[in-house]
This record gives C-alpha cells, sequence and structure tokens, in this order.
C-alpha cells in the first residue's frame, strides 16, 4: 500500500501528461466503486438482492480490481462492523480508535489479515469464492496487465495506481468520516450518519444512517432527493435479468423514526 501510494503521487510527473488518461483514471474509479459497493457490500455482505452463481463470480472478480483483498475477507469484517458497530471491537470505529484508525491504520495492522470465513459461512461455501479469496491480488494484477498491454506505462499509473488510490480513500471515509460529520435520521446506536457529500464520491455508501437504519437495503437512499447512482445501476442489470428480488426497505421501518428526536441531529 505505500508503494501504490508513492506511484500515484509521483508517478504522474514521469509520464506524459493527457487528458485521457485522466478520464481512464475517472473510469475505472467509477466501474470499481458500483463494484465495491453494489458487490462486495450490497451483496456480499448484505445479500440485498439475488444473483446467479456465475455473475456472483463477476462480481466478486470486479470487486477484486479494488486491491481490497477478497469478497469473503471484505464481506466478513464488514459484517463484524455492523454487529459491534462503534463499540471496543469495532475494527474501524473512530468513537473508540480515532478518526486516523478507522480510515486507515486499521488496514494496514495485520490484526485482521485473516478471512474469517465462519462469519460468512453463506458464500464460504462456494469453493472458487474461497479460491478468489485466498489469491485475491490476481484480479487487481490482471488490471494492471491489461492496461499495460493497452496503455503502456502512464495508462497503468493513472488507470491502476492513481484510481485504486482515490478509492481507497473514498471507501474509507466511510469508515472514518461517515461516523463523524453529517446527519443522524434514525436512532443506530452507532454514530452513523447521512452525508450528502460522501454520497456524491461514494455512489450512493454516504447515507451511511439509513443503511445502519435497515442494512439489507439495496438502496441506501430512501428518499428520492438522496442520490444513490449504484442503486440505478443495480435496478439496470435487474432489467437485465442478472440480478433479481431488490430488497428496499418497507415504508413502515423507513419513515419510523422521521421527524422524531433523533432526526436531523447534525454533528459539530
Amino acid at each position: 500500500m505505500y508503494l501504490c501510494h508513492a506511484i500515484a503521487i509521483v508517478g504522474p510527473f514521469l509520464v506524459p501528461f493527457s487528458w485521457r488518461y485522466v478520464g481512464l483514471a475517472l473510469a475505472l474509479y467509477l466501474l470499481r466503486m458500483v463494484a465495491l459497493s453494489g458487490g462486495y457490500h450490497r451483496y456480499f455482505a448484505h445479500r440485498s438482492y439475488r444473483t446467479s452463481r456465475a455473475f456472483q463470480l463477476v462480481l466478486a472478480f470486479l470487486g477484486g480490481t479494488c486491491a481490497q483483498r477478497g469478497a469473503l475477507w471484505w464481506a466478513a469484517t464488514h459484517r463484524h462492523h455492523h454487529r459491534h458497530s462503534d463499540g471496543p471491537t469495532d475494527p474501524h470505529s473512530p468513537r473508540e480508535h480515532g478518526l486516523a484508525w478507522s480510515h486507515l491504520g486499521w488496514v494496514l495492522s495485520k490484526r485482521f489479515e485473516e478471512t474469517r470465513l465462519d462469519r460468512i459461512p453463506d458464500f464460504a461455501r462456494f469453493p472458487e469464492l474461497r479460491w478468489l479469496d485466498r489469491h485475491h491480488f490476481l484480479p487487481s494484477w490482471a488490471l494492471l496487465g491489461t492496461l499495460l498491454l493497452l496503455g503502456g506505462a502512464p495508462a497503468v499509473i493513472w488507470g491502476s495506481f492513481v484510481s485504486t488510490v482515490v478509492l481507497w480513500h473514498c471507501t474509507f471515509t466511510i469508515n472514518s468520516l461517515a461516523h463523524v460529520f453529517g446527519s443522524r435520521r434514525y436512532a443506530t446506536g452507532d454514530d452513523s450518519r447521512n452525508n450528502p457529500w460522501l454520497a456524491l464520491l461514494t455512489l450512493g455508501e454516504g447515507w451511511h444512517n439509513n443503511h445502519h437504519h435497515y442494512p439489507s437495503s439495496a438502496t441506501l437512499g430512501f428518499f428520492r432527493w438522496e442520490v444513490d447512482p449504484t442503486y440505478w445501476v443495480l435496478r439496470a442489470l435487474a432489467a437485465t435479468g442478472l440480478i433479481w428480488d431488490l430488497r428496499v426497505p418497507p415504508a413502515a421501518v423507513r419513515d419510523r423514526l422521521l421527524g422524531g428526536a433523533v432526526a436531523m441531529e447534525r454533528s459539530p
């Protein structure tokens, strides 16, 4: 991770500049953020919709290009976070461990490298997912190799390293900033908050208090004004038949505390 940051910072100054490389980095950022949000998070961690065994492998591979370990590790860790959110055993709670640890420190720590298959037995029963989890580096290497063949060193630096580092930090803001800054509509028992700026950066993940209120929802934006581009992609995939049975919060659950004592409580 340290080397990736170094290349992402220095690399663009060592190759010819072109806006098409910036566009490549942005396109791969958007594609992989959807893979993380719609695949790793909403499917593997929360089973907010159903799909075929073949397409779930595609989702696991695409998510693997984000270099955030395998789908089983990611989802198992995230499920633990929900069970113990902002408690002593939450691996990335700003309340318990500080903002820097919740954003990046826990990822760098070797304490959390093991994939706890006991936390994700529903998906751990698939041998192809276990294999991909053990070889989680292969998708990101495949992306790097493809970029090298098609576009050379500039494409690798912008499309792989710059895009990936930005993707890391935008993803990590949900663990850190989304538990500190924003509004709280629901009394979830943790510090999760809705933050529209983070929602824009992460294609919907910033509606974090909504998510902790009803984690199994395929949409994190519960109301029309809460923009959730990842859900739009999921709806498009559902229209093709690749996925189905998208779950959404029942109106009674969605409106439970709207306008109550905790609604719109804002952080400093």
